[in-house]
């Protein structure tokens, strides 16, 4: 697990309170969606296929404080759609990051070189990159050739700045257990980000490619022979070793959808990231009026073969909090 260690004792303290609380739904990251615009149509992206008036819907900025005071995350990820392509982004990272929050700007890195004066390196700050793949692959799964080329020196022109810099990878059945552990090598090693998040790809009902999302016996196998020639230990993977183990099928949880909510322009989307069953117009009717227990993997089909990082990991990190052992398992591996 490659986090700041600001990060980690902030996250720390943060659920130490909330279980001192007893409290049942809270929030450890909020998923905020400014936009859903986006310069690439990736095939196997869901979230662009909306109408063109909920197209040029942009959040403001007071939309969005609002949003991360109201749940009280920590962590916010900023995702869409492009968020680069929001004319007051970089307002939006500044007010959070003046509140203190870890903030996770998601970007394709198109517009990277053209936005990188709008902001200012900060521990609070990290460009999540979406990198899918080596060259041949990620042009492929953004449907545009010369992306990841773009992408890559957008990342080392950052790093220059003195940036944080993080990548984020999603993996279909397109890919095998060598194209994970390659462009997990070249992000470690190469391009030498920071750290690096993994998920299998989650079934979009709206993406125009319908055919390469993974089941789970195919996400379990492609990443226990991925991870076995040791890497895991050595990549600087931004996940809990029990997130890894899950993909691994080494152990299994139930899906914690309550714990990355989304807000959109759109509002409080109901359950999770992935699925739109209806809005809510505030995090307390989101939390207090959603059917938890009817979403998860046995209990929804469109769950069934979700293994996704927004679903499960806040269940392994809650599983980690819960155990001294784990605790223990987590801390060494942030050394």
């Amino acid at each position: 697990m490659s986090l700041p260690l600001r990060q980690n004792l902030r996250v720390g303290a943060y659920l130490m309170a909330r279980r001192l609380r007893r409290d049942r739904h809270f929030p450890l990251v909020l998923e905020l969606e400014p936009l859903f615009a986006c310069n690439l149509a990736c095939a196997g992206c869901g979230k662009i296929q909306h109408p063109i008036d909920i197209l040029r819907k942009r959040m403001t900025v007071e939309e969005a404080v609002g949003a991360v005071e109201e749940c009280g995350a920590p962590v916010v990820s900023i995702a869409g759609g492009e968020p680069l392509l929001h004319p007051k982004i970089d307002e939006i990272v500044g007010a959070l990051v003046a509140r203190k929050r870890f903030v996770y700007l998601c970007t394709n890195a198109v517009l990277m070189p053209r936005k990188l004066d709008r902001f200012r390196p900060s521990p609070y700050f990290s460009w999540a990159v979406h990198i899918d793949g080596l060259r041949e692959r990620h042009d492929e799964s953004v449907c545009r050739d010369g992306v990841f080329d773009e992408a890559v020196e957008a990342v080392r022109e950052a790093k220059r700045r003195g940036f944080r810099v993080t990548t984020n990878t999603t993996f279909f059945s397109t890919d095998s257990p060598k194209t994970v552990r390659d462009v997990l090598d070249f992000l470690n090693d190469d391009l030498q980000v920071d750290a690096m998040m993994i998920s299998p790809g989650y079934a979009y009902e709206k993406a125009p490619d319908q055919e390469h999302f993974l089941g789970v016996e195919q996400t379990t196998r492609m990443f226990r022979e991925a991870f076995s020639g040791g890497g895991r230990r050595r990549w600087r993977l931004n996940h809990t070793p029990l997130f890894l183990d899950f993909l691994e099928g080494r152990v299994d949880f139930e899906c914690t959808a309550w714990g990355i909510p989304s807000y959109s322009v759109l509002g409080w989307q109901r359950p999770c990231y992935l699925m739109a069953d209806g809005y809510a117009s505030t995090y307390k009717e989101l939390v207090e009026s959603t059917d938890w227990s009817s979403y998860g993997r046995g209990r929804d089909p469109r769950c069934a073969n979700c293994m996704a990082h927004c679903g499960y990991e806040p269940t392994a990190v809650m599983a980690t909090a819960g155990s001294v052992r784990q605790s223990l398992r987590a801390v060494v591996g942030t050394v």
